[in-house]
């Protein structure tokens, strides 16, 4: 309850009594003579202040300080980061005061909340929506471990020097316990897809079915029935790891909704103001960022996902087995072009020119780039990822010419000295009439 309020409250209290002592009293009730006691008895209030109130004839009045604002507050020198945030579009409150805590804020949410608030003018105009549909169905629920949704989502990068990229990001999420996993790749082909997939079942388990939306990486088409037709490659996977996959309906998100609120959560919390080098320390702030939202409660199922996934969803879900088929879709192959490059995730990558015209298969762990022959027996070669444009070469990627050379019989002993080369007088130098001439 604020100040005004409190007033308000008092003198609501302090008016009762004095009219309940004036029809105690009657005629000879004086407001001036009041009974302060008396006074005092009906009211709870304190004779001190009792007497103050009645030389304002117990009538309000503002604060001394109302107005009146502290020259420094908690947020003093903290303002430039919010502004910023706020010009940048993000006004998530609790990602602002995530930042706010790594220079040091120790205030408290509201007061971010607050100045948020005050400061709405700083934030851009958004685009113009379309009117909403309305609700046009309900959504289900599964069984613990039943069913995981996944889907793709987009995100623009601006790089030091100023040009943009576009980045994808893998999610998926537990139907029933919302246990979630996201992951960022360069791009959403289908061999990015299958490791996402892989990652994300390492660490939850391997549901009955996933359901999705009609990938393109995932179904061709549907036949005459309206059935699907798998995509060949997919549905290899699927037998591969043992599970199922269901379609949605297209623009039907109700089916799928907890993979597109997560989406959105992703873009409007974790992305919000989000720096980092590369896409390796993205994944790494996004495993920490999954890690400690699946750690925390949950008012739509009233648990905590990690909790809830471990004790009932992890019963169902299969652990995932480490297979010689497993790892050739976290080792996708590639064709080793004829000038000793492969192409992975949109860069070039040299290697040894004996293995030219060859088939290899290429992983990336963190900063660290693999190449192995197409069995996976030996390692041809390895990369740092720089995740520049350039070509990255390595060494024997091209063959040296080699041509006979003499060499000495016995040791050379004598020595000749070499000197700098000396500058010559040019013919136009008696033409130069601005240089002095001493006599």
């Amino acid at each position: 309850m604020n100040n005004q309020s409190g007033n308000d409250l008092r003198i609501e209290i302090i008016t009762q009594a004095i009219d309940a002592m004036k029809v105690a009293q009657g005629d000879s009730f004086s407001l001036e003579n009041i009974n302060l006691a008396e006074l005092e008895r009906r009211t709870g209030i304190t004779r001190a202040r009792l007497r103050k109130l009645k030389k304002d004839n117990f009538q309000p009045k503002p604060h001394g300080n109302k107005g009146r604002k502290a020259e420094n507050t908690i947020l003093s020198g903290f303002t430039s980061v919010i502004d910023n945030m706020l010009m940048a579009g993000v006004e998530n409150s609790v990602v602002i005061l995530e930042q706010l805590e790594d220079v040091g804020y120790t205030g408290s949410l509201t007061t971010v909340k607050n100045y948020i608030n005050d400061h709405k003018d700083l934030v851009p105009a958004k685009r113009q929506q379309v009117a909403p549909q309305g609700n046009r169905g309900r959504r289900y629920k599964t069984d613990p471990g039943e069913a995981f949704q996944m889907d793709w989502g987009f995100t623009r990068v601006v790089d030091p020097n100023g040009n943009e990229s576009k980045v994808a990001c893998f999610a998926m999420i537990c139907h029933h316990c919302g246990k979630m996993y996201i992951e960022f790749f360069p791009n959403a082909k289908q061999e990015n897809l299958f490791i996402g997939m892989i990652h994300a079942f390492y660490m939850m388990g391997i549901p009955k079915y996933i359901l999705t939306d009609n990938m393109k990486s995932v179904v061709d088409r549907r036949d005459l029935d309206g059935h699907p037709v798998w995509n060949k490659d997919y549905e290899s996977f699927m037998n591969t790891v043992g599970f199922r996959t269901k379609l949605c309906k297209p623009r039907h998100p109700f089916t799928k909704g907890k993979v597109e609120r997560l989406i959105r959560f992703v873009k409007d919390n974790f992305l919000a103001g989000r720096l980092f080098w590369n896409i390796t320390d993205l994944n790494e702030q996004a495993l920490r960022w999954c890690d400690k939202h699946n750690a925390k409660y949950h008012k739509v199922i009233d648990d905590i996902p990690d909790y809830l996934h471990s004790s009932k969803c992890s019963e169902v879900a299969l652990p995932l087995k480490e297979d010689p088929e497993m790892l050739m879709y976290l080792f996708p192959l590639r064709k080793i072009s004829f000038d000793g490059f492969i192409s992975y995730e949109s860069r070039r990558f040299g290697v040894p020119y004996r293995y030219i015209g060859q088939t290899a298969r290429v992983c990336r762990k963190k900063d660290t780039l693999y190449i192995y022959s197409a069995d996976l027996k030996e390692l041809l070669v390895t990369h740092d990822v720089t995740w520049g444009k350039l070509d990255s070469y390595c060494r024997d990627q091209f063959p040296e010419t080699t041509m006979p050379e003499e060499l000495p019989s016995a040791p050379a002993m004598t020595r000749i000295q070499m000197i700098a080369a000396p500058v010559e007088d040019s013919a136009f130098d008696k033409f130069r009439f601005d240089e002095e001439v001493i006599l």
